[in-house]
């Protein structure tokens, strides 16, 4: 069946299972014509950093976190150390190559790598996205270069693919580097050409992905090189170094093609990657500030779930609801600042028979003598009473079950629509700034009232469900089953009788109609006669029948 799969735009991989959210996926399957998936409900939503968090002990291991050293400090409390490498590294990084354009970029790379081929040297070229890995496969192929595009749309011929890139005369594009799995050795007599030369195509914006895309030559005191190709239109020179390096270009009179090459432009696009790295974590750490508000209450009701799972009796629990239940109604319609004669007993009694009380078990007149001490004992008393018939009526094993399939399946249905509000709070917070107010403030403020909503509405909903839900036993659904498997049947049998009794009534009518038809023509005959040639007879035509006479005062006589 044919589906809308998202593909990850830095690596090209397939991203089974993740859809878009607010009607966005729908409308993407309307327009390619294929069936239109109902939209998903979020259950259960964490971030990285809590998630990671909730581990006892953490540690890892990777060839490039001393960039991000503040980070897993500041989250984590993590320590980066570095620890040398088992060889010295041979790999040369040459100085980037800065262009005025894209297009006399790609013109040097393909220029570049077509020497390289030729001199049977195997070159590893990175991109920052599947776009670019197609443009560059565009332009290597106008240079007659035969080579390998890596963006995981074929992945299982992934490791095939970067095994053979360390081979002499190999050329291969691939995306992001990160995590490919494979380690990439050199073929024979590949490292007397000077090893696995890496050419970058652009910058990204994190210089872990760069030191993971340069990290892929020179392993094990192999041989290797690296050098990046730039131009002032990629995203990260635009917006952060153009003009500076632009201006310089301009008083040196270069042209298109003549590309700038010093230690100081590369410090400098390094510098601009750090102002990115700093921007990105600052967002990070903003979304785990709002995330934090959410873990208190993901804990609060996590653990309020794992009590319900493991507990063999919650009728304590259920009747503490309605205890306090029942505490806000007193304290709504009959609370201490009034005088007896202001109770508004009628609502205390519609929401008592709306949670807990029978229809009519409550009388207005008896509660109007009651005292406010009395008139709590008595309600709860009726509360009690009612609890204690439905746990004679399906049996003490039975109510234990249904106890914790009603408060599971409450609190999971209160907690995902609660997560929905959350993010709709979530993306329209920021505005309160206009207001001169500190949106994660107000955040944590209308997230603290929205859970206490949440937590009344669960307390109802579990306290009405227990007093008026049913039990169905298997012999009873059984029973149910039959009857509707009957009802179908008749309603079939039915629908056939109508249809019966609809064709029989078609042909009828199509008999009458042709037998009056054919009565119309015959009198229509009788009435028109017409002579031998075929021509109508007229009032003073001699009479057809032979009498002599005219038709008029013949055969035309009752005309």
């Amino acid at each position: 069946m044919a589906e809308v799969i998202i593909v990850d735009e830095f690596t090209g991989r397939l991203m089974e299972g993740r859809r878009y959210s607010d009607g966005l996926h729908q409308a993407i399957e309307a327009k390619e014509g294929v069936k239109i998936q109902r939209e998903s409900q979020t259950l259960a939503t964490i971030t990285f950093q809590n998630y990671f968090r909730m581990y006892d002990k953490l540690a890892g291991m990777t060839g490039t976190a001393k960039t991000e050293e503040d980070e897993f400090i500041k989250i984590y409390n993590l320590s980066v150390i570095v620890v040398p490498t088992n060889k010295p590294v041979m790999r040369t990084d040459y100085p980037d190559l800065i262009y005025k354009t894209k297009r006399a970029k790609y013109k040097a790379v393909g220029n570049f790598v077509k020497e390289l081929y030729e001199k049977g040297q195997p070159v590893l070229i990175g991109t920052t996205s599947i776009t670019q890995s197609e443009e560059l496969s565009a332009a290597l192929k106008h240079h007659g270069i035969p080579h390998n595009v890596l963006n995981a749309k074929f992945h299982e011929k992934e490791a095939e693919i970067i095994a053979d890139a360390g081979q002499r005369g190999a050329v291969t594009i691939a995306t992001n580097m990160a995590g490919r799995g494979t380690d990439i050795k050199l073929g024979e007599g590949v490292a007397d050409l000077g090893g696995l030369f890496i050419v970058g195509t652009e910058r990204h914006e994190s210089r872990r992905i760069d030191n993971q895309l340069r990290g892929r030559s020179g392993r094990q005191g192999d041989p290797g090189a690296s050098r990046f190709f730039l131009s002032l239109e990629d995203d990260l020179l635009r917006l952060f170094a153009s003009e500076r390096i632009s201006g310089m270009m301009d008083k040196l009179g270069m042209e298109e093609d003549e590309p700038i090459e010093h230690k100081l432009i590369t410090n400098s696009i390094e510098h601009a990657q750090k102002k990115v790295e700093a921007r990105n974590f600052d967002i990070r750490k903003h979304v785990l500030e709002y995330d934090d508000v959410m873990n208190q209450q993901r804990e609060v009701m996590y653990g309020e779930r794992r009590k319900i799972l493991t507990g063999d009796n919650l009728r304590e629990n259920i009747m503490g609801m309605v205890n306090h239940i029942i505490k806000e109604e007193m304290a709504q319609y009959a609370n201490e600042q009034l005088y007896p004669e202001e109770w508004q007993l009628d609502h205390l009694i519609e929401d008592a028979e709306k949670i807990y009380a029978p229809a009519g078990k409550l009388k207005k007149e008896e509660l109007v003598e009651m005292s406010r001490d009395d008139l709590k004992d008595a309600l709860e008393k009726v509360a009690e009473d009612g609890y204690r018939q439905r746990e004679l009526l399906f049996g003490e094993e039975n109510m234990r079950e249904l106890e914790k399939v009603v408060m599971l399946r409450v609190v999971d249905n209160k907690w995902m629509e609660h997560l929905n509000h959350m993010d709709m709070l979530r993306e329209g917070i920021n505005l309160r700034a206009y207001g001169q107010r500190n949106p994660l403030v107000e955040y944590k403020i209308e997230a603290l009232d929205m859970f206490s909503e949440m937590e009344a509405a669960i307390q109802d909903q579990i306290a009405s469900l227990m007093y008026h839900v049913s039990i169905v036993t298997p012999e009873q659904q059984q029973a149910m089953n039959d009857a509707q498997q009957a009802n179908e049947t008749q309603k079939q049998k039915m629908e056939k009788t109508i249809e019966q009794q609809r064709s029989q009534l078609s042909d009828h009518l199509q008999n009458a109609q042709a037998s009056h038809g054919d009565d119309v023509s015959a009198a229509e005959a009788k009435k028109k006669p017409t002579t031998s040639d075929g021509k109508k007879v007229g009032r003073n035509d001699p009479c057809p029948c032979g009498s002599g006479k005219k038709y008029k005062n013949c055969c035309g006589k009752d005309e």
